[in-house]
C-alpha cells in the first residue's frame, strides 16, 4: 500500500497544496515550525479521523478558513482508491470515496492504514491511560473499521449517562424515581456498547502482547522482558482479559452488575466510575510497570515497541504494508534504536519521514527529499513546498 497523491487545503499551515508521491522513502525535510508534521498529520487523519497531536479538530483549520479539505489517492495492489475529507469543526465532518459522497466519514476508515512513529510516542509510557486506551483504538479502528462505530456509540452514551447523574442525585432525594429508572436505561445502552469496545481491546492486547515482547527485545536486548496486560477496574472483566478469555456477553453482564453496585458512588460524585473510558493498558518491565520506573531508554524502547508490534500486525493481517509515517522520530534515538527502526523501514513500501535536519536521516537510505519553506501572508505564515 502507498499513498500516490497528497491534497490539502487550508489544513494548519498548508493554504493550500498538491504533492505526487511515490513508493520508497521520501523525507520532507525544513526547519522546525515549517509544516512539515502537517504533513503526516493529515495522512494519520485519514487513516484513523483522528490527530496525534490535539483532540478536537478546530486547531487543524488554517486561521481564517472555516473548514479543510484532506485529498489522497491511495494505492493497493494495484487499485487506486480516491479520499476526499472534508473536515468541519463543530459539524459533521463530510467524506467522498472516488468521488462519490458517503453517508459518514467513518466510511473512509480502511482506505489507508498507517502507522505513525512521533516523539508524543512517549506518552504512551509516562503519560496518562488516556493515550494508551487512544492507542488501542486508533489501532482496533484500523484493522476493524467498524470498531469507528462501537466508539462513537460509546462516547455518545456516556456523555448522556454522565449528564443524567449530575442531575440525578437531586432527584433522588426528592423521592422522584423517573430519574433513576432513565438512569437504568442508560445502563444497559452504556454496558451493550462497552462490553463491545472492551472485547475488541482485549482481542487486541492478547494479539499485541507476543509482537510487543519481541519488538522491546530487538530495541533493547540487555533489558529486562516486556509485558502488556489489559486493566479493568471491573474484576470479572480482569480476570478474562488475563486469560485470554471472555466475549461481549459476559463483559456486558459485568459492567451492569459493577455499576449496581456503585450507584451511590456515581449519584454521590456524578460521575460514571465504571467502564471502559476508566481501564488502562499496563506496560511491564520484569516486574516493574513501565511508569514510574522505566529508563529515559527503557521508556522510548516500549513506545518504539508498541508502534512496531501494531505494524507487524496490520502487515500480517493482508492487504499490503501499512504506510509508515516517522515524525521527527530519529533525532529523539540513540544510535541502536535509531537502526532498529530503520531495518524495519527498509522493508517497508513506502515511509514517509520528516527530519529538522538531513543529518537526522540514516546516513545509507536512498530517499526522495522535499524541501519545506514558509512564506508570509496575511493571515499568518503559509506553508509551500520549494520547487
Amino acid at each position: 500500500m502507498h499513498v500516490r497523491h497528497l491534497g490539502l487545503q487550508d489544513f494548519r499551515s498548508w493554504a493550500r497544496v498538491d504533492l505526487d508521491l511515490e513508493p520508497g522513502r521520501t523525507v520532507f525535510v525544513g526547519p522546525n515550525g515549517f509544516g512539515k508534521t502537517n504533513l503526516v498529520e493529515a495522512l494519520w487523519y485519514s487513516s484513523t479521523l483522528g490527530s496525534h497531536r490535539v483532540g478536537t479538530d478546530a486547531p487543524l483549520i488554517r486561521a481564517g478558513a472555516e473548514r479543510a479539505v484532506v485529498s489522497t489517492i491511495v494505492v493497493n495492489e494495484g487499485r487506486e482508491l480516491a479520499v476526499d475529507l472534508e473536515i468541519n469543526p463543530g459539524r459533521a465532518n463530510k467524506a467522498r470515496l472516488n468521488r462519490s459522497p458517503v453517508r459518514s466519514a467513518r466510511e473512509i476508515l480502511g482506505a489507508l492504514r498507517a502507522v505513525l512513529f512521533a516523539p508524543e510516542d512517549l506518552s504512551l509510557v509516562r503519560g496518562d491511560p488516556g493515550e494508551r486506551r487512544r492507542y488501542l483504538d486508533d489501532l482496533a479502528t484500523v484493522r476493524r473499521p467498524q470498531v469507528a462505530a462501537v466508539r462513537a456509540d460509546y462516547d455518545k452514551v456516556l456523555r448522556q449517562r454522565t449528564a443524567l447523574l449530575k442531575t440525578a442525585a437531586g432527584a433522588r432525594y426528592r423521592g422522584d424515581r423517573s430519574v433513576l429508572d432513565t438512569l437504568d436505561v442508560w445502563d444497559g445502552h452504556l454496558a451493550v456498547n462497552g462490553s463491545q469496545l472492551i472485547a475488541a481491546r482485549v482481542e487486541l492486547v492478547n494479539q499485541l502482547a507476543p509482537e510487543v515482547e519481541k519488538a522491546y527485545q530487538l530495541l533493547a536486548p540487555a533489558s529486562r522482558p516486556a509485558s502488556i496486560r489489559y486493566r479493568s477496574g471491573v474484576e470479572v472483566v480482569e480476570q478474562e482479559a488475563a486469560a485470554g478469555t471472555g466475549s461481549a456477553e459476559l463483559f456486558e453482564a459485568a459492567l451492569l452488575d459493577a455499576m449496581a453496585r456503585r450507584r451511590d458512588a456515581e449519584l454521590e460524585r456524578g460521575v460514571c466510575l465504571v467502564g471502559p473510558h476508566r481501564d488502562d493498558l499496563e506496560l511491564r518491565l520484569g516486574d516493574q510497570t513501565a511508569k514510574g520506573f522505566a529508563s529515559h531508554g527503557e521508556s522510548w524502547s516500549m513506545a518504539l515497541a508498541l508502534r512496531l508490534a501494531a505494524y507487524e500486525l496490520l502487515r500480517a493481517d493482508g492487504g499490503g504494508d501499512p504506510v509508515l509515517l516517522l515524525d521527527d522520530v530519529f533525532a529523539e534515538l540513540d544510535s541502536a534504536r535509531r537502526q532498529a527502526l530503520a531495518n524495519v523501514a527498509a522493508t517497508a513500501e513506502q515511509v514517509l519521514v520528516t527530519a529538522a535536519v538531513p543529518d537526522d536521516i540514516p546516513g545509507d537510505w536512498d530517499a526522495r527529499r522535499v524541501e519545506i519553506t514558509m512564506r508570509d501572508d496575511d493571515n499568518g505564515r503559509i506553508s509551500e513546498v520549494q520547487e
